[in-house]
């Protein structure tokens, strides 16, 4: 029962890795790789590519970091092996 537990925290904690990781990518990659196209759509008048470039990738950063821990929080409270446990 022991071995399953593991595996099931394991998998679950990988899963959101992946996700965590995958937005991580779209972040910090992706959206700065279509920055031309962004620019002709404005956002309180600024261009969106150039928003995303200074402000809006910093704050999805931060805002991933904390539901990262936010999920894997009740991921390790779920399976019983919080730190609070």
């Amino acid at each position: 029962m022991a071995i399953n537990r593991k595996s099931g925290h394991w998998t679950r904690t990988r899963r959101e890795m992946l996700i965590a990781i995958g937005l991580w990518f779209i972040l910090g990659f992706a959206v700065h790789m279509f920055v031309i196209p962004l620019n002709n759509v404005s956002f309180i008048g600024f261009p969106i590519g150039y928003y995303m470039a200074a402000q809006g990738s910093v704050l999805g950063f931060i805002l991933l970091i904390f539901w990262h821990a936010a999920r894997q929080d009740v991921t390790d409270r779920e399976f019983g092996v919080s730190e609070d446990s």
